[in-house]
């Protein structure tokens, strides 16, 4: 069987394209403070995240894709489930032009911050709009939606982040963030991908209209150092 490009797509990124943003070794690294707490570990069935010791604080949760290897004394997991990976299935992007799409940066990062706390898009830190480029929907100095890049792995740029105020649904804004973001990304030469827990079928779908298509089911865990 062939295996993706993206196979143990956290730790490609942490590891290659994204090394200079993280800390950790050769077996497990992560996003550097600040960024989105998310690690990677090189061997997926290995239980060793000595790596992520020194930089880990006490019960703060941290993301990690594939890894399905035993939980070693002193961490914790918070959630053991499983997430879509979506790529981009070819062709243009849609061609939504965004109302009034503004790049987020430093004087906006608190608003984007407190959306994510809000929505829940996935992991986000204070940081996180220095992974990539940022767009959002601004109305009256509120950051109603946004959208984002976070993971590059090689040519792939992973887009996240996406997300809407529940003032603004319904209104198409994240879709039309998305659509900005993707172009950009195509025009740059690179090949768009997401993730999406299995179980958000509304998110799926969306994402398939858009013009992705399912590539992998793979693990997802949520863990905690625990101190002991």
């Amino acid at each position: 069987m062939n295996r993706s490009p993206l196979h143990n797509a956290f730790w490609q990124a942490l590891s290659g394209s994204q090394r200079h943003l993280s800390q950790g070794g050769d077996r497990a690294r992560r996003f550097a403070a600040g960024y989105s707490p998310i690690a990677g570990v090189a061997d997926p069935q290995s239980s060793d995240l000595e790596d992520l010791l020194p930089h880990c604080a006490i019960n703060e949760r941290i993301y990690c894709d594939a890894w399905s290897g035993p939980v070693p004394a002193g961490w914790a997991l918070d959630l053991d489930s499983e997430m879509v990976r979506m790529v981009w299935a070819g062709g243009n992007a849609p061609s939504d032009q965004p109302l009034g799409a503004t790049r987020i940066g430093p004087a906006l990062a608190e608003q984007a911050l407190a959306l994510a706390t809000l929505t829940r898009p996935g992991p986000f830190g204070p940081r996180t709009l220095e992974l990539g480029e940022y767009y959002g929907h601004v109305e009256g100095g509120r950051l109603l939606a946004m959208a984002g890049e976070r993971l590059q792995v090689g040519s792939w740029r992973e887009v996240s982040g996406i997300c809407t105020h529940p003032d603004a649904q319904g209104r198409g804004l994240a879709r039309r963030l998305t659509a900005l973001l993707l172009r950009r990304q195509l025009d740059r030469g690179q090949t768009p991908f997401l993730h999406v827990m299995c179980s958000n079928t509304v998110a799926r779908e969306f994402y398939q209209r858009l013009g992705f298509r399912e590539d992998a089911v793979t693990p997802i865990r949520i863990f905690h150092r625990t101190g002991d």
